[in-house]
């Protein structure tokens, strides 16, 4: 028997943000026996604690959606930190914890809440023409809707649409069967003086999550895409709302990093038996 937490994510109000399944001490579990047991929780992300490899790490974290395994994810990332500490893990740092997963290593501060330095981008920029106009096929938009387009893509593989305002964010209405491997985050901006400075949505059907409510990957690549620029420097982003949920990323860049942090709450502790 391991370990097992469940993790709410990105809200301080309880059963408001992404939930996450975290077994504890999964050294000795088989790919197929993590992928099966991600496919059995059917959330949008479950991942393992392990022994880290590099001894500049504190532990190690591999993740895995229903149906693949990713080499990084924002919720999951500070919903497994928080598991990790709550357990009695002891990092190397006060200051900071070191995760190292499929992305590499990777930094998460702890402040008043969690936070993790963003990774770099696997691919950024301008998207073809051809990518926009399945994009907007996707959307159920047009080319009057958009702002701009632009991949921000750091391991889940998200292209990110920005949107004049959150109003129209809170209003787009996906026509999933034009997705194909698409995964696409929405960001426009609320009002100058709103509890919150954008609305995000994330749609990844691909993955096996049509919309996710809070998203802490995708969270980094606006961030790094528009703040210090189009959006302030640090700011808070709303995500959940059309699905009843209260996301709220905080995100923050300070030199070329960006961090995103988030609350995190433990829901579920038990044990779950998988593996020998």
């Amino acid at each position: 028997m391991r370990q097992f937490s469940q993790v709410d994510v990105f809200s301080a109000e309880p059963l408001k943000g992404n939930p996450v399944a975290v077994v504890h001490d999964a050294d000795g579990l088989s790919d197929v026996e993590m992928q099966q047991f991600a496919d059995w929780t059917n959330l949008s992300e479950t991942t393992f604690l392990l022994t880290p490899t590099d001894p500049g790490a504190d532990y190690r974290l591999r993740i895995f959606t229903p149906s693949a395994e990713l080499p990084f994810a924002g919720h999951p990332t500070i919903g497994s930190a928080h598991a990790w500490l709550e357990a009695g893990g002891v990092p190397h740092s006060d200051d900071e914890l070191v995760q190292e997963c499929g992305a590499g290593l990777l930094r998460v501060r702890r402040t008043e809440r969690l936070a993790f330095a963003a990774p770099p981008l696997l691919r950024e920029g301008p998207v073809s023409e051809t990518e926009r106009s399945r994009i907007l096929t996707a959307l159920s938009l047009t080319d009057d809707d958009v702002v701009d387009l632009s991949w921000g893509d750091n391991g889940p593989g998200w292209v990110v649409v920005l949107l004049r305002d959150a109003a129209a964010v809170l209003a787009v209405r996906p026509d999933w069967s034009s997705f194909g491997d698409l995964d696409i985050g929405v960001v426009g901006p609320y009002p100058d003086g709103s509890e919150c400075a954008v609305e995000v949505r994330a749609f990844a059907p691909g993955m096996g999550v049509v919309e996710d409510p809070a998203t802490g990957s995708l969270n980094a690549s606006v961030g790094q895409w528009l703040a210090g620029d189009r959006l302030p420097a640090s700011y808070v982003a709303s995500q959940g709302t059309v699905l009843g949920r209260a996301g709220r990323a905080y995100v923050e860049k300070v030199g070329d990093t960006v961090w995103v942090g988030g609350d995190a709450a433990t829901t579920i502790k038990g044990t779950v038996g998988i593996g020998a």
